[in-house]
């Protein structure tokens, strides 16, 4: 459901006192998962800032001392049954993710994703190539983005 059509359902639903709860939740949400992955040592790109309901994160670091990518996070993810953030938003910082915890996320969640993270942190450090070439465990694997760009298959055909 696209994000505005999401709001006036909640608006309709909830009323003016249920979305104040929906976005306290939703920011400290966002508070949470920022503090644990800043004490994991990850690099938050404003780690002056206090999240919304949303923060940034940034594999610059990991890009240069292990030559892993934003995107090598996101797909070993997919191997983790985790759907990847939002990746290099915003094109102002470099190799990141922009991290949204929903308001319904329960605690299990979102210490499950940080504790995820925390593994394919030391996946990178120790076996980057793992992380290069991921994911492993679906039926397809790494597409060529800029092939996949350029030449669009628009239809899908089952297989015989």
């Amino acid at each position: 459901m696209g994000v505005l059509l999401r709001a006036y359902v909640y608006a309709r639903l909830l009323g003016r006192d249920g979305m104040s709860r929906v976005a306290a939740y939703a920011t400290l949400n966002a508070n949470y998962m920022q503090a644990r992955l800043r004490q994991a040592g990850f690099d938050l790109a404003f780690p002056q800032r206090r999240a919304t309901h949303e923060f940034i994160i940034s594999f610059k670091r990991q890009a240069r001392e292990n030559k892993v990518t934003a995107m090598d996070f996101a797909k070993r993810l997919l191997d983790y049954e985790c759907h990847a953030p939002t990746t290099y938003f915003p094109m102002l910082v470099p190799e990141c993710f922009l991290i949204e915890p929903t308001e319904t996320e329960d605690k299990e969640t979102l210490d499950r994703f940080v504790d995820i993270m925390c593994r394919i942190r030391t996946e990178a450090e120790e076996d980057p190539e793992k992380l290069r070439q991921a994911p492993h465990s679906l039926p397809v694997r790494r597409l060529d983005d800029v092939r996949a760009a350029r030449v669009l298959n628009l239809v899908w055909r089952a297989a015989h």
